[in-house]
């Protein structure tokens, strides 16, 4: 898809969030996405302030994989994690649409 595509995909998404006012189902039903840029930021905050690491490495799926987990086991467990998190964000999405 490349960065022209995949930009304009999660530009028309968060438009379409702000439009509909369900920003916050979004940051629910993509929860990994927002972990694993988590995981980044307070990777580099942490190096740059105290010089120490909080992770093995990051993003978070390389610190599990350097645990010792295997890369099926990680994306398996992603999976489960984001219909998890898709089943909670569509339900509260669709509560909040109901009378």
């Amino acid at each position: 898809m490349g960065d022209t595509g995949s930009l304009a995909l999660g530009g028309g998404l968060g438009a379409a969030a702000v439009v509909t006012r369900s920003e916050l189902f979004f940051v629910i039903i993509g929860g990994i996405f927002v972990v694993e840029v988590l995981s980044v930021i307070i990777q580099v905050i942490s190096f740059q302030t105290t010089g120490r690491r909080i992770f093995r490495m990051s993003p978070l799926h390389h610190h599990f994989e350097l645990g010792g987990w295997s890369e099926n086991r990680v994306v398996l467990t992603f999976w489960a994690i984001t219909l998890l998190l898709g089943v909670i964000g569509l339900s509260g999405l669709y509560r909040l649409g109901s009378p």
